[in-house]
This record gives structure tokens, sequence and C-alpha cells, in this order.
């Protein structure tokens, strides 16, 4: 970081010195108590009128007052009941986690058990959506929106046909909005904006922007330009030469796809293909955005899946169809043809919104896909007493148990809201939270499914959205993202170019936008679980002022020669974390071969899965996978199970 002062970086701008409680680093252990906590944690049962999460800003996502009851009841390793307080509520099914995965099993449930089944959805956050939240911002009479979490659509043409008969349901149609957004998707590579990387002088002793993407490899011009040495450079050029050797000769493609699947990326790269090591700058975040680990902990098989440099002397036959792309517990990022991606302008909030508007219709006003982007969503209807699907947020689940027996056999679920503990009743009950809370919150399920639903280590990563009132300082450097594999977040990018009903993008560069950045912490060198909670722990303690200073600090940096100004330019933060987030996939450097590429009932999210009692588990967890459709695709058959014991 550079020692420009708090003044030129805006850190004295009131948009983020509002009295955060979430710009204060919180005890992670048990040094965390109620109720002398409680204050903090305190929200209304009942929403107001004027309660509207989306345009909170700050530190979001895992928000403060979302975990800390989980946490607490992590380390006293229960929660006390006694003085729960019994509301008297009885319900149908009762769902933790208003997440996508949440969301759909009540939709599920409500099409197939009628729309008089009464339904409720607790979640332990200030809005809907799990991890596909949306960060809305209003600046200029101007309403800006971005994914706080859950990107896109992933390969539609491969989603399995329970999403897709969700999707159809709830009204959305990908093909109309390709077809409205088919000139503005490609609207800065029609301005001349392209990719680029930028050095930081902390790496190389020089800060320098570079542009070149390397899909389809680097000129010698590129490399010119870069900080590197002249054997790194010659390197770099060499891999996309055409002129590789087969690294393995005399094996099979199948016998070297075993090799790669047991060595890491790097070190495919540094001891096979030998290069500089310097080149291993632009590799060393490969996999960041599907695994949140980097090629250290990549398999040298995913890489050439995804089309990484080094193998094309190998002679690899192609892989098999549905291989890697669709296994539970298999390839995050579908690299096998799928008819690519969708990306609302808020992600895959507009999916939630849609639900929810089909869960209780009064809550969401219209009654289309695109009305759905500018719509502002009526959170005081959301737990009204008249209506049979009710969401009740700010609740933090703290223990599933049956209650009674036979054919008056239902659930009891506590929780925590207002800093006080409630009971309510359901007939049955679905578990769509993530999988290694379960066991704290189910204490009677066996100890072995126990210990499968906590094999997974759920991978932390932040994306940081920024409405800036302009994006001229693009226009001038001729980019729209820039990788920066070395700083704070190792990515930033204007939004894509999509608008949905009154929610427009922005076109021209006057105009003001919302920037994306990515942050993907990890451990390098450690096997990916190791990385996985050493990140969570790095999130949970970084306060707000410093991933602000770091932003401002990058932007400043990146975009400086554009006539980029921190303190004048940014109009908006919203920081989203997620210290449990993607979904732990089956990785061939530490799990069994077969888990990564059959299927097969001894996977630990096979077992975790299983119904006990009335209790069945909804969550991408549970598919190994954090693809939307492997949540939707679990909400169903959670939903049949409860069916099946209706």
């Amino acid at each position: 970081m550079t020692n420009s002062s708090d003044k030129d970086l805006g850190m004295n701008r009131p948009i983020s010195r509002r009295d955060f409680v979430n710009g204060v680093a919180l005890p992670v252990g048990g040094a965390l108590m109620m109720p002398s906590f409680s204050g903090a944690l305190a929200q209304p049962a009942v929403q107001s009128a004027d309660y509207y999460p989306p345009t909170e800003i700050g530190l979001r996502g895992s928000h403060d007052g979302s975990w800390e009851v989980g946490h607490q009841m992590r380390d006293q390793r229960g929660w006390d009941r006694s003085s729960a307080s019994d509301s008297g509520e009885e319900y149908d099914l009762v769902i933790v986690g208003g997440g996508i995965s949440g969301l759909a099993a009540a939709h599920f449930f409500i099409d197939q058990a009628g729309r008089d089944a009464r339904v409720l959805i607790l979640d332990n956050h200030d809005d809907f959506g799990g991890h596909a939240k949306r960060n809305e911002f209003h600046y200029n009479g101007r309403m800006l929106a971005l994914n706080g979490g859950t990107l896109n659509i992933e390969s539609p043409e491969r989603y399995n046909a329970p999403s897709r008969a969700l999707l159809d349901a709830i009204g959305v149609d990908l093909g109309r909005f390709l077809s409205d957004n088919s000139e503005s998707r490609s609207m800065y590579r029609r301005m001349g904006l392209r990719s680029a990387h930028f050095f930081d002088k902390e790496t190389w002793g020089v800060d320098r922007l570079v542009k070149g993407d390397g899909g389809g490899g680097y000129s010698a011009d590129f490399a010119a330009q870069t900080p590197l040495s002249a054997r790194a450079q010659q390197d770099l050029l060499m891999l996309y030469s055409g002129s590789l050797p087969d690294y393995m000769p005399g094996l099979s493609s199948d016998e070297k796809k075993q090799r790669l699947a047991k060595i890491s990326y790097t070190d495919f790269m540094l001891n096979t293909v030998k290069v500089d090591p310097e080149v291993m700058w632009f590799y060393q975040n490969t996999g960041n955005g599907s695994f949140v680990v980097g090629a250290d902990a990549l398999p040298a098989l995913f890489a050439w899946q995804m089309g990484q440099p080094g193998f094309s002397g190998m002679n690899l036959e192609p892989t098999p169809e549905g291989m890697l792309a669709d296994l539970p517990g298999g390839h995050h990022g579908r690299q096998l043809p799928g008819g690519g991606s969708v990306h609302f302008p808020d992600g895959n909030a507009t999916l939630t919104r849609l639900l929810v508007r089909w869960l209780i219709p009064d809550a969401v006003p219209g009654g289309s896909q695109e009305d759905v982007g500018a719509a502002r969503v009526d959170y005081s209807l959301l737990d009204a007493r008249n209506q049979a699907a009710r969401i009740r947020l700010n609740s933090t689940v703290v223990n599933v148990q049956h209650q009674g027996s036979g054919a008056d056999r239902n659930v009891e679920i506590a929780y925590v809201n207002d800093g006080r503990t409630h009971r309510v009743r359901g007939r049955h009950c679905v578990m769509a939270c993530w999988n290694t809370v379960i066991p704290y919150l189910v204490p009677e399920l066996p100890e072995q499914q126990k210990e499968a639903l906590a094999f997974g280590v759920k991978a932390p990563l932040v994306y940081t959205s920024v409405a800036v009132r302009n994006w001229t300082a693009f226009e001038k450097l001729g980019i729209s993202r820039v990788t920066t594999p070395t700083m704070y977040h190792s990515r930033l990018a204007l939004d894509e170019a999509v608008s949905l009903g009154d929610l427009r993008h922005a076109e021209s560069p006057e105009e003001p936008i919302v920037l994306s950045l990515g942050r993907y912490p990890s451990a390098p060198g450690l096997p990916k679980k190791e990385q996985h909670i050493i990140g969570r722990q790095d999130l949970l303690n970084t306060t707000f002022e410093t991933f602000e200073r770091s932003l401002r600090d990058q932007l400043g940096r990146v975009l400086g020669d554009g006539g980029f100004e921190p303190a004048r330019d940014i109009v908006g933060i919203a920081v989203n974390r997620w210290p449990h987030g993607y979904s732990y996939t089956y990785n061939s450097l530490y799990d069994p071969m077969d888990w990564v590429f059959t299927s097969t009932d001894q996977q630990p999210c096979v077992v975790g899965r299983q119904p006990w009692g009335n209790i069945t588990i909804a969550n991408s967890d549970a598919a190994a996978s954090p693809h939307t459709d492997a949540a939707i695709l679990e909400a169903h058959r959670a939903v049949q199970e409860v069916l099946a014991k209706s």
C-alpha cells in the first residue's frame, strides 16, 4: 500500500464514517457473550415500512449481528433454551435458512401441498437471499445495483429439470433477457475497452498498468511492457507458442490425467514445464474465482480443463460429457459448453426477489421479470400474520429437535431474535443452512452423519461493490477490468453492461456506475481446508476501515493515470464478506479420486444429507457444489422427502 494520506484517499468522507457497529472487529471466540452484546444484535421482530437492507452500506454479506450467536453456540457446545418463550406458532413446514435453497424449498412445498400450506422461513441475516444479496445505491437520481454475492446463472443449458421448472414458475425468461441486452453486453468492447494487468510496486518495484488479458495468449509487445525479467518474458511467450513438448511421453491420455489430478498446477508449471517463477504471477490465482484457492492447491488437471496453458503438447483427450462440470462435488466453473452464463444487474438477487414475489406477492410489487429490477420490496409484509408463507429475518436458529411420537410427532425450532430466545413448531423442518452448523443445531443426529456434515469447509471470499460518480478513468485508460494478483483485491471491473426493466445500466462514461472487486483470502502452501480456515479468520478479524483504506488506495493507483481520485469519485461502498462462502468441492489433491470424478454414496455430501425423522437437509453443501441449480435441486429432493412422510 502507498503512503497516500487519508485525506487523499477520502477516508474522511461521510459515506464511510457512519457509526457502523460492523466497522469494528469483534471477538471470534468465546469472549463474546450474551446478553451483554444483545443490544447490538437486537432487531425489531416486525420490520418498519422504511426497513430496506439492500441500501445498507459498509460491511455487508455476513454482517455483524448475523454470526455472533452462532459462534457463541459453537463455543458453548449448545444453547440454553430454558428461558425460551413459546410463540404458540405451528406450521406445516419450518425452513432454517432463507437463501436460494430455502426459498426454493418453500416454493416446491407450497406448489405441491397447496397455497394454504403454512410455511415459516427463519434466517439469521437482515435480508433474505443467503449469498444472493443485492447492493443498491442511489446517486444523482439514479438507482444502481450490483450483486453482493451469488453472481450468475451459470451454464443454464446444463440446469437440472427442477431448476428449470422453478425458473419458469417464478417468471424467469433468460432468452428475453439476453435478447433485450444483446447490444449492451458488448458495449465495452465496442468502445475499445479491454482487460489489463496491474503490476504493483510492492512486488515489482514499480506500479504499472499493462493492457492485455492473455485469453488468446500474450504478445511480445505485451511482454516487453511488463517488469518481467528477460527469461520470464520468453517463458511467458513460450507457453502460447504451440510448440510445447509432451511432458509425459509414453503414457496414455488417461494415465496422464491421473498424474495431473494428483499434482498442483504450480508444481506442474515450475517443476514439469519449468517456467521462470516470475511467470507464475499471472497464474498464481488460477482457480481463485471458482475454488477460492490458488494454483498451489488446484489440480493440474483442473487447470487444463479451465484452458490454462502448459498442456498443448500432451495430446489429452477431451473430457467426457458430464465429467467435472456436473458431478456433485465436482468442478466449479463448468468449463464444458453450456450456453455461457447469465448475469442480471444484481446477480441472482433477481431470482430471490422473484421467489419472494411468488411466495408473498404483496411484498414485491409488479408481475414480470423486468419490473422486479427496480422494485422496492416491502419488508414489513414478509412476516405478516395473515399469510400462509412467512419470512422472519434477524432470527438465528440455535436448536432443532423432535417432539412427540407417531402421528403427533413434530419438530421444535428455537431461535434468537431481538436478543431473546423463542420457540416455534413445524410438522416438518428443512435445514437449508450450511452443513457444518447443522450438527450443533440438531444434536440428536447420528454421529456418522454429523461427521459427514462437518467434513467440508466453506470457502471464504469478498465481493466489494463501489459506486463511483463516473467511469471516465476507464474510458481514458481503455480498460474495463483489471487483474491485480498481488494487491488486496485481486480483480476489479466495471459491472456488466446489462439492464432489467427500469434498472438501467450507464450508457455514457459520465454517468455513475458500480465497480466490482473481488478478494479471496487464502494461505498458499497449505492444504485446501486449512487455507479456508485461515481465510475465514482473516475476514472476521478485518475491520471495515481496513477494507475501505485498501480499496481506495488500490483504485487510486490502478486508475490514477486516467484521472480517478478516490476522495472525489467514490460515492458508496458495500463490502460483502462471506467467511462461509462457496460450498466445499472435492479436490483430487486431498480427497479420494472417486469423490471427485464419480457419483458415489460414500461422498460426505451424500451421507450428510440423509433425512432424520421429520428433518431433511437442503443446501448447496448437500451437493458439494456452489452452483445455484445445485441448491435448487437439493431443495427439491428435500421437499420430496418431506412429502413422502406427510
